[in-house]
């Protein structure tokens, strides 16, 4: 059965016209009057819902029952990522949405390729939101992670608060951690700090180590951007709530 995201906040019993995108969602499949699909607006749980009507450009369901299923990680893993280049951005927010990350925070960095700001910026960060709520309608998720908008390193470090949850810096530094041995283990919330293809430098480590990220290590092999940041956010879930 299809699942479609809908912003819009939805209640049992209601009969509703679909937002333009879930609309169009419908409409590409070629659903018709009567088919069943199941909703979910991002608040929690998902709605079973019927196909009312099918216009040319509009489609109105009636809302049905509300399942409070959740199907979220047991730990908020948020992700901030030196956006590598072309489309392996894309490819990094699908993943991430579907492995359970809590958000995801693209930064410019130092060594980094991709540079947005502006109008361009904001393009990308809805395109790659819309690559999440995609991957949410296709593994279960009810709950969209957000993908915020692009932040240069320094006024990203600005917005940390003094304290909370854990943070890890993916680093090979001699002395870093393994990831399974942090001090992570036991938090409930997590940042992950990751570079893009070329790594954070040194400057930046040294401003992410003073805010209290510690360095952590995937290993000895040398990972891409996208990879690491992904190996570390399933490392993560994988370990004791």
């Amino acid at each position: 059965m299809p699942r479609i995201h809908c912003p819009e906040a939805l209640s049992t019993g209601q009969s509703l016209a679909l937002p333009a995108g879930a609309a169009r969602h419908v409409q590409v499949l070629r659903m018709q009057p009567g088919e069943a699909l199941t909703l979910f607006d991002g608040r929690g749980g998902e709605y079973a819902a019927t196909i009312e009507r099918m216009g040319r450009s509009d489609v109105q369901v009636q809302i049905g029952a509300h399942d409070p299923v959740e199907r979220e990680a047991p730990k908020a893993v948020h992700l901030a990522v030196g956006m590598p280049a072309n489309e392996r951005m894309d490819w990094l927010v699908e993943k991430a949405a579907e492995l359970g990350a809590a958000s995801i925070q693209p930064l410019v960095t130092a060594h980094g390729v991709l540079r947005l700001a502006g109008e361009r910026a904001e393009k990308k960060r809805a395109h790659w939101q819309a690559v999440a709520i995609a991957a949410c309608e296709q593994c279960g998720r009810n709950r969209v992670p957000p993908v915020h908008a692009p932040l240069g390193f320094d006024a990203w470090m600005a917005t940390l608060p003094e304290v909370g949850g854990a943070r890890l810096l993916l680093a090979f530094a001699p002395d870093a951690k393994a990831l399974h041995v942090s001090t992570a283990a036991g938090a409930a919330a997590i940042t992950v700090l990751s570079g893009p293809e070329g790594g954070l430098n040194a400057q930046e480590e040294a401003a992410a180590l003073a805010r209290g990220f510690q360095a952590v290590t995937l290993g000895p092999r040398v990972l891409r951007a996208e990879t690491a940041a992904l190996a570390a956010l399933v490392g993560l879930l994988a370990l004791p709530a």
